[in-house]
């Protein structure tokens, strides 16, 4: 008999060419493309299961199967145990960071049934169990629907200073049902880059997917997880602007996006490959190779379809996508800041003021090239101009507390006009001692503290006090402020400027006391 079983309809062909014609079964085998032997084989089955042409109307090809080859009368069972391969199978794949290996598993198999398997048979019994396993669903992509994104190895620039290689990534993004590709090189696979690839890839399709499905990378999924990855603000924050869904593919799951994993290999192919002997010294000039390419893989037919790519994208996936907006997205930046004391937060050495009862909490700030808002619980509570001078404060007065503001109110001559209201000589002080400083700001605090005495003592005393301590060029608050506790403001002088005479008293023992 032939090495490898006929189907069941070609034997069926078999049988009414030998019985319904007049042929040999030299005729037979040459008519039907198999050996002579064969057909000998299956007449004798058939004359020991006692079958005639025509056959029964109600014989089904299985029960004719079992007519011409019947199973024998006592099947044998097997002598050796069969091994649990469920339990080998879980048992590898859970504990795989203990390197646990077949050997191990099958000595712990010979020791429960030392007459078991050997290592060989084990080997192939379960090679054929964890062969069964390995299925995958087809997926079929509906226009418009999916963008596959990931990332390769790119070429590597020149530095032109050094000569030293610089490497780069090469972004893909593939449409599943139109394979329509772009691509182009990065710098690095951080999120700036990320983010613009995704920008500059919808600018070149014209249109948008209705779901993005990229790699479990860290740009795009701050946390991996199954069932639900929480995807990194920015590229979450992309998404809602161009209204689309984010679905990352399973971690070590590349089948969820084979799709981009062979778009990756073929522009790799029709692109890298054919610049890879060239130099390239800048990003621009790489980028613009890389696009003179795209456009002709683009172009190629596929031998499936008779079509291009972008005839493809323009047949399926263009109608079915969602449009553009307005503005493409502004990249953005998020970060955790907290407020400091000074009602400040600090943002790339720079510091933007908020509203001063929020000393110590943490909030959303959001950056942009051009601005720094901050968030809490979603609500933005500032817009600053984003500022790259280091160690500088932006500071808007109304986030600042009321004494703060009032400082600001401040300046030298309406500290003077706050003066004249008590008096000239009150007004000369003040302007003598903003004038004594180097900065007008540091006799603030000495000239209020002057007006505030008024308070303690009286608007006169306080003119007289200014006038004494003018006369002497006592110039501070200290001196005004012993003049007034000392009563000197009170003693009289005599028209003629000389010294007042002193009272009688017992104490006062007079210039002949002494001599």
């Amino acid at each position: 008999m032939a090495n490898r079983r006929l189907s069941v309809r070609k034997i069926k062909e078999v049988l009414r060419l030998s019985y319904r014609g007049e042929l040999s079964a030299r005729q037979v085998a040459h008519s039907l493309n198999i050996s002579r032997s064969a057909v000998k084989e299956y007449q004798e089955r058939a004359n020991k299961a006692g079958l005639t042409w025509p056959l029964p109307d109600t014989l089904s090809e299985q029960e004719l199967e079992q007519k011409l080859f019947p199973l024998p009368l006592t099947v044998e069972t097997p002598a050796k145990p069969l091994p649990d391969f469920d339990s080998i199978y879980q048992e590898l794949k859970t504990h795989k960071k203990f390197n646990l290996t077949l050997d191990l598993l099958w000595r712990e198999y010979k020791e429960q049934y030392p007459e078991g398997y050997q290592y060989s048979q084990f080997c192939d019994l379960y090679r054929r169990y964890r062969g069964k396993l390995d299925y995958s669903m087809r997926q079929d992509h509906r226009g418009g629907e999916k963008l596959f994104v990931d990332y390769g190895e790119g070429l590597n620039l020149v530095d032109a200073k050094t000569g030293e290689p610089i490497t780069t990534q090469f972004f893909v993004a593939v449409w599943g049902a139109s394979n329509y590709t772009y691509a182009e090189a990065t710098l690095t696979q951080q999120l700036p880059d990320w983010i613009g690839s995704h920008v500059r890839a919808f600018e070149y399709f014209g249109c948008l997917p209705k779901i993005v499905v990229p790699d479990c990378l860290r740009s795009a999924v701050v946390r991996a997880c199954r069932y639900e990855p929480d995807l990194n603000p920015t590229y979450a924050e992309m998404a809602g602007h161009y209204g689309i869904c984010v679905l990352p593919a399973r971690p070590a799951h590349p089948k969820d996006k084979a799709k981009v994993e062979t778009g990756v290999l073929i522009a790799k192919r029709w692109i890298l490959a054919v610049l890879r002997n060239r130099a390239f010294y800048g990003l621009a000039e790489l980028n613009g190779a890389i696009r003179e390419l795209l456009e002709r893989l683009n172009g190629r037919a596929l031998r499936k379809w008779k079509k291009s790519r972008r005839e493809l994208f323009e047949l399926f996936d263009q109608p079915n996508a969602l449009g553009l907006p307005e503005k493409p997205y502004e990249y953005a930046e998020w970060k955790l800041a907290t407020v400091n004391i000074d009602y400040h937060i600090e943002v790339d050495q720079h510091y933007y003021s908020v509203p001063y009862k929020l000393l110590r909490e943490k909030l959303d700030v959001r950056l942009t090239a051009h601005t720094v808002e901050a968030f809490q619980k979603g609500e933005r509570l500032v817009c600053h101009v984003r500022s790259f001078i280091p160690h500088r404060h932006s500071t808007l007065k109304e986030h600042m507390p009321p004494a703060h503001q009032n400082y600001l109110e401040w300046t030298p001559s309406r500290i003077v006009s706050w003066a004249q209201k008590t008096g000239p000589a009150t007004a000369e002080l003040v302007q003598r001692i903003i004038e004594s400083r180097t900065h007008p700001e540091q006799a603030y605090r000495s000239c209020l503290g002057i007006l505030r005495l008024e308070k303690h003592y009286s608007k006169e005393r306080l003119e007289n006090a200014a006038k004494r301590a003018l006369k002497f060029a006592a110039l501070s608050f200290k001196a005004l402020r012993n003049i007034l506790a000392n009563g000197l403001d009170r003693l009289e002088e005599n028209p003629d400027g000389s010294k007042p005479a002193l009272p009688d008293h017992e104490n006062i023992r007079g210039s002949g006391y002494y001599h």
